[in-house]
């Protein structure tokens, strides 16, 4: 399955005339779908691999080749979820907070801590009090608890805050009790949230990662681990093109 990472890096590398080679598990589809199908019309190459543990040797092996060739590769991990690439999720918190919203609580899909490394970053840095509740895509809350916290010191690291650079894993909140049977299988729940966020607000969500975060959050409101008084943002961080796969 190409995620939406790997299609956003494929679409930047068009546009800027570079190009990308991007690394998928799983066996390419015929026809091509979804990702898979704008990631071809973007021209990127693709080289699949049998499961994500062989993602990140075929990573060094594409670098290998091509620095091999002459080139400049520039490798990217898993998501982007590099203290540099959750850059870009500290400066949303600025911007949300540009459009009058503070938020008391924040949940959002997460699976390679990237995004929420961000976000818990952005709201420190910002002297917010806010809850950032990662709800996982696939992998035990345990695991990406350690990625987070390692990314929000190295965010630290990188913007000189001690503040960040304190940061544990039991300062982390994920939740990996809504993953089902695993990634990208839906659950009656997540397929519940999904219809639900449709027929009353036109959001589309995805079985991958969207729609289980948004069954999470039905559950937290329906549990009454919320107030009146809260402000409850749902970070939705895309997959709508999943829908097609």
């Amino acid at each position: 399955m190409q995620s939406n990472h790997a299609r956003a890096t494929a679409a930047v590398a068009a546009k800027l005339g570079l190009h990308a080679v991007l690394i998928a598990n799983g066996a390419p589809s015929n026809p091509p779908r979804a990702n898979a199908l704008l990631n071809r019309l973007l021209g990127a190459e693709i080289v699949h691999v049998g499961s994500r543990e062989e993602r990140i040797p075929a990573l060094n092996a594409a670098v290998a080749r091509l620095t091999s060739e002459g080139k400049r590769p520039y490798a990217i991990p898993l998501g982007a979820s590099t203290p540099l690439g959750a850059l870009g999720f500290v400066r949303a918190v600025g911007e949300l907070l540009s459009q009058g919203v503070t938020p008391s609580v924040i949940v959002h899909a997460g699976s390679s801590g990237g995004t929420q490394a961000g976000l818990i970053a952005g709201c420190r840095l910002h002297g917010l009090e806010t809850r950032v509740i990662s709800v996982s895509a696939d992998d035990p809350a345990a695991a990406i608890r350690e990625s987070v916290s390692a990314l929000v010191r190295g965010i630290g690291e990188h913007l000189g805050s001690a503040a960040l650079r304190d940061t544990c894993n039991d300062d982390i909140e994920t939740d990996d009790t809504f993953v089902g049977e695993g990634y990208g299988i839906p659950t009656p729940a997540s397929i519940e949230a999904q219809q639900l966020a449709a027929r009353s607000e036109a959001l589309f969500v995805d079985h991958t990662y969207t729609a289980k975060a948004m069954a999470a959050l039905c559950h937290y409101a329906r549990e009454g681990r919320f107030n009146r008084h809260d402000t409850v943002v749902f970070w939705h961080t895309g997959g709508q093109v999943g829908l097609f796969a």
